[in-house]
């Protein structure tokens, strides 16, 4: 069986999605982050980098969310969550990904990870001010030159969406209005309407 380790709120809701569009026999732990339990030496044991999502499989653990849900699509294949026999294509999947994972994340994350990057206080909030615009570029990239709808790639619904509507989830709270993103914001919607969605969502709601 395979373990999820996931956060509240956090990046890891991308995968949670996938192991149940792929209907995987899994298990998911959540690890309490404003208890900092992702810095516990249990959680270092399992990804000392103490960060979340990480996947425990039988082969050994996988960090890093376009990692693991490529993982996914390729061990799960009878649920069509990339394109696996076209390896340009699948390469785009991971394209996609990467630029939420490098670019994106990352400015979502100077909202709140300042000292990731840098020690004075006036840096922080210097990198807070920026993430409104910097989060807007990214949503502005995705919906003028990447998201091809009704889903990511077009037509299939691939391991991109989740991580999409997992990153959309940050907007509203980044100062990013979805509403300036009418592409975006369809996607969202038509996320909700998933049944994997709604059932990972309400675990990581209990």
């Amino acid at each position: 069986m395979l373990k999820l380790y996931y956060g509240v709120g956090t990046c890891a809701l991308a995968s949670h999605i996938a192991l149940e569009e792929a209907g995987a026999d899994y298990k998911a732990e959540r690890i309490d982050m404003k208890a900092n339990q992702q810095n516990s030496p249990d959680f270092l044991s399992i990804n000392p980098k103490g960060r979340v999502p990480a996947l425990a499989t039988d082969q050994g653990v996988l960090t890093e969310t376009p990692a693991i849900l490529a993982f996914i699509a390729q061990s799960f294949p009878k649920a069509n969550l990339a394109p696996l026999s076209d390896a340009f294509a699948f390469a785009q999947v991971q394209a996609f990904n990467s630029y939420l994972c490098s670019g994106v994340h990352i400015s979502h994350s100077h909202k709140m990870r300042g000292a990731r990057w840098a020690s004075e206080e006036t840096s922080f909030e210097d990198m807070r001010r920026k993430v409104p615009e910097n989060m807007r570029a990214g949503m502005a990239m995705i919906e003028d030159k990447m998201l091809r709808g009704p889903w990511v790639m077009g037509e299939a619904y691939t391991v991109c969406d989740p991580y999409l509507f997992t990153v959309s989830n940050w907007a509203k709270s980044d100062g990013v209005d979805l509403a300036e993103f009418p592409k975006v914001a369809a996607h969202r919607e038509r996320m909700k309407q998933r049944p994997a969605v709604q059932k990972a969502l309400d675990e990581e709601k209990a």
